[in-house]
């Protein structure tokens, strides 16, 4: 499968994606994905997470304390897994550059909200608003939504680092 890819001008080289894994264009929402996992699914809980942790436990079954593993490895990359071995989500570091280094703007590409994302050098993406699932609903389509990075907080909870996309902003959260 051959996907598109800009160069934003970035001083990492960072070269981003031009679209969704799951999506043909650019406002296209794609697939949805509980962190490292690699398939979309019926319902987002904790308890349905491939990587869950039982009731009254503080880690998830892999990528903690104990393995040391803080960024997805690559048969747990979502990008990877259903783009190939040249692709790969971004890390803490690349979608900090984004939000500090590029002009954020909100706008709609045939009627789908989203963050507009200006490198350096003009060049730009686009990251549909897509919403956010809970349970088997999805909820603010167009109106915000969130990318995951490849990277665990480093609180030492079950947290990982990803970008927010609303109307009034866009935002580096975990």
């Amino acid at each position: 499968q051959n996907h598109d890819f800009v160069d934003l001008g970035l001083p990492s080289g960072t070269l981003w994606a031009t679209c969704n894994v799951g999506a043909s264009s650019q406002e296209e929402y794609g697939d949805y994905f509980a962190w490292g996992e690699t398939s979309p699914k019926s319902e987002y809980f904790y308890n349905t997470h491939k990587w869950y942790c039982e009731e009254g436990e503080t880690q998830m079954q892999k990528y903690n304390e104990i393995d040391g593993l803080t960024v997805l490895l690559p048969e747990d990359d979502a990008a990877t897994v259903n783009w190939g071995e040249e692709w790969r989500m971004p890390t803490e570091s690349e979608i900090r550059e984004l939000g500090e280094k590029c002009t954020y703007t909100w706008i709609e590409i045939n009627g789908v909200g989203g963050g507009q994302f200006t490198g350096p050098n003009g060049n730009s993406i686009f990251v549909p608003a897509s919403g956010d699932y809970y349970g088997s609903k999805l909820t603010s389509e167009s109106i915000f939504g969130y990318f995951w990075s490849s990277s665990l907080m480093s609180r030492g909870d079950r947290s990982a680092y990803y970008m927010g996309i609303f109307s009034t902003g866009q935002g580096a959260n975990g």
